[in-house]
């Protein structure tokens, strides 16, 4: 019986506890300092050329290491 009452209580207390969690997103989102327009391009350049450079770096050394295994398999299947 007590599990019945703390469940229906939980329930009735779900709108409330929807609320104070939008007031305080709004809260924190009025403490978010937001970047300028121009960071926003800067940094997303950076990312952007991060990702190409790993991609090569990745595709540089797969290329090597498949040579290499290659290389090892012909040998040990002579």
């Amino acid at each position: 019986m007590s599990e019945e009452k703390s469940l229906s209580k939980g329930i009735a207390s779900w709108p409330a506890q929807v609320r104070d969690y939008v007031e305080d997103l709004r809260r924190e989102m009025r403490l978010v300092t937001w970047p300028s327009w121009i960071q926003v391009r800067a940094t997303t350049g950076v990312v952007i050329f991060a990702v190409f450079a790993f991609a090569a770096y990745f595709a540089v050394v797969d290329a090597i290491v498949g040579r290499l295994t290659q290389k090892l398999f012909d040998t040990f299947a002579k």
